[in-house]
């Protein structure tokens, strides 16, 4: 359970005296975890808790009342609406560039490559961050830039949250006959869903020099409290730096950096 039932049972464990708001207020917010965790009788909160029957009805119809908790009849407690206002203000306050800043900046310094922070929008990839590596290398990316997403590192990692029928479309935009001609040209389909299939079970993705000519990148999703793929990072580089024995040591480095992120917007691995 979380972190709040743990204390609140190591202060109860240890004897340490606390207020009686501050002690109602920490059970508030464990019976809320309860609730969250899936326990939504009172009986079994009362008992996860170690409150009395009547103390617990208290503070969930208290609950209730001002819209923390919604109660079904013969079913239980749910989390209410005003947890769901909470949380999407919780998200409006956590901008994703200034969260993944840090980290990005880390990568960038710990490989002296290029990173970059990128989300859909409108079936492209839009660059929100760029942090230039040391190798004093140039390539055509750049912050607020759009490129195709079936071509892209970053495009390939947020397909991985992707639903599969979702993919062909995007590959599609791309083999086209009507595409522009300086747009690069993915893998024959079957080719490329064997490749993303590949990336969804490794977590992280690759560009092998498919959206620019001499440029490699590896790349990974970012998830939110939801558990939906809300961003990407990539490190790119020139090939000579991007062997393909450095890229399969450079993936679980990216893919850790994409978690941590996706932790700092509150995501749960699983």
């Amino acid at each position: 359970m979380g972190g709040i039932i743990q204390a609140t049972e190591q202060e109860a464990e240890a004897g340490k005296p606390q207020g009686t708001g501050t002690q109602t207020l920490l059970r508030g917010l464990a019976l809320l975890e309860c609730v969250a965790a899936g326990i939504g009788d009172v009986k079994g909160i009362a008992a996860r808790l170690g409150t009395p029957r009547s103390t617990t009805h208290r503070m969930l119809v208290s609950l209730v009342a001002e819209g923390y908790l919604h109660h079904i009849p013969y079913k239980g407690y749910l989390l209410g609406p005003k947890l769901i206002q909470l949380g999407m203000k919780a998200l409006e306050q956590r901008p994703l560039v200034a969260v993944a800043r840090p980290h990005i900046e880390a990568l960038a310094q710990a490989t002296g490559d290029t990173v970059h922070l990128g989300v859909e929008d409108n079936g492209e990839v839009f660059y929100l961050d760029k942090i230039p590596g040391t190798r004093g290398l140039e390539m055509r990316s750049r912050t607020g830039q759009r490129m195709p997403i079936a071509s892209t590192g970053l495009g390939k990692a947020l397909m991985l949250g992707m639903a599969p029928a979702r993919w062909m479309a995007l590959h599609a935009l791309l083999s086209s006959p009507d595409a522009p001609a300086d747009r690069p040209r993915p893998a024959d389909w079957p080719q490329f869903e064997k490749q993303i299939n590949a990336y969804v079970a490794q977590g992280w993705a690759k560009d092998l020099e498919e959206n620019e000519l001499g440029i490699r990148c590896v790349s990974a999703p970012v998830r939110d409290g939801r558990n939906l793929v809300v961003a990407a990072i990539s490190v790119a580089s020139a090939v000579p730096y991007m062997p393909d024995d450095r890229m399969a040591t450079l993936g679980p480095l990216v893919r850790a950096t994409a978690d941590a992120i996706s932790k700092d917007l509150g995501w749960i691995a699983t």
